[in-house]
């Protein structure tokens, strides 16, 4: 499945992006004054092939969560069996990815690919996959949170419950200081875990993916990715994740170190990267992206787990960035690193750190305007009105 998908990723169409940007120029406003939002559209019309390219909706947000061996040399002073409960959480509809999906009209889908703990809300009549290849079937994307524990939906939309699927590969990963954190074959199903979602998830409609993530600990291979992918040093690429003090802050920039230094990882071998000191979210990210990438579907990116794993996506398929739109600019300094070397600018700078597709989000209608104004606005023949 992956080098299939692989194949099918191509790269942006010149004609479509000729033509939108030909559209731009002849659109009722002065040439340039939509700055970033309109080589926005010309990207996204060379993703689809076609001008103006289809409005990017619905939205739809899929969470991969997972956890991670490393947590045992205590990089972040958060539990871990949080993981689970904050899926309980998503299920239950009060987490902050919550409330934003539904201010903007976008699904909620909880994948585990890696979680330790036993689930809180299990789905009722999906049997766990396994690390194989697996599909995931059409009764287990439609499981839905027991409705007695979701919080509604806002009066007048007819937005579905948050849902979970079942496609644990194992129950977290290796600590990555002391051996591998996956092997190749358990990376290799979570990333097709991630191309299977993205998959049903467009035939189910959706117009655009949003990524998320929730995995205590996963700041932490996270920042050994982008080291590993740019090459920068291990300080440069790792952050404070929830906030940890100076001292642990250091000892996580030791560990990352640590870790990249009894693998060596390889950033020509990308499975072998995420194999190495990866997260099984990490992994299923990046099969998400090239997943949609292979459908010429945009995917908005997340903060730093989401860019870690683009990082990966694009060693495996480069042509996978016309597929990516930045959301917004972490406040953790591997975001903006991996950013950076994808040659991707983000369209939001709040200053988040939150994760879970909050960031994705609230960049969401900066998206779609761009699409929309190839869409609606009128031209200045068309309108009667005197260019300068």
């Amino acid at each position: 499945m992956l080098e299939t998908t692989i194949a099918e990723i191509g790269p942006p169409d010149p004609m479509a992006m000729t033509a939108a940007r030909d559209l731009q120029a002849r659109l009722t406003k002065p040439a340039g004054s939509l700055g970033a939002l309109e080589e926005l559209s010309v990207r996204l019309a060379g993703l689809a092939g076609a001008c103006p390219p289809p409005l990017p909706e619905p939205a739809a947000v899929a969470i991969f969560a997972g956890d991670h061996g490393v947590h045992a040399q205590r990089v972040t002073p958060w539990p871990q069996e949080v993981t689970a409960q904050m899926i309980g959480n998503f299920l239950a509809g009060g987490a902050v990815v919550n409330a934003f999906a539904r201010q903007a009209g976008a699904s909620v889908t909880v994948v585990d690919v890696g979680v330790a703990a036993p689930l809180p809300f299990p789905p009722a009549d999906a049997a766990p996959t396994t690390a194989s290849t697996d599909a995931l079937s059409a009764e287990a994307l439609s499981t839905e949170a027991p409705s007695d524990d979701a919080v509604p939906a806002p009066t007048g939309t007819s937005l579905a419950p948050p849902r979970l699927l079942d496609a644990n590969v194992r129950r977290g990963t290796r600590d990555m200081t002391v051996t591998a954190a996956l092997t190749r074959d358990e990376a290799r199903a979570a990333v097709e875990t991630g191309i299977r979602v993205a998959g049903e998830l467009i035939d189910a409609g959706a117009g655009v993916l949003l990524t998320g993530d929730m995995g205590i600990a996963n700041t932490t291979p996270a920042a050994a990715l982008v080291a590993a992918f740019t090459g920068v040093d291990p300080e440069a690429a790792t952050g404070r994740g929830t906030g940890v003090d100076d001292e642990t802050y250091r000892h996580k920039v030791d560990v990352v170190r640590t870790a990249l230094d009894r693998h060596r990882p390889d950033p020509a071998d990308p499975l072998g990267v995420l194999a190495a000191v990866g997260g099984l979210e990490h992994a299923a990210l990046a099969g998400l992206i090239l997943g949609a990438a292979a459908r010429r579907v945009p995917v908005l990116l997340d903060g730093v787990i989401a860019v870690s794993a683009a990082l990966a996506a694009a060693a495996l398929a480069p042509d996978a960035v016309g597929a990516m739109v930045a959301g917004h600019r972490s406040v953790e300094p591997g975001a903006t690193v991996a950013l950076r070397h994808l040659g991707l600018d983000p369209l939001v700078d709040l200053g988040l750190r939150l994760g879970e597709g909050t960031g994705a989000l609230l960049a969401l209608p900066v998206v779609v305007g761009a699409v929309r104004v190839l869409h609606e606005v009128a031209t200045f023949d068309a309108a009667g009105v005197s260019e300068k």
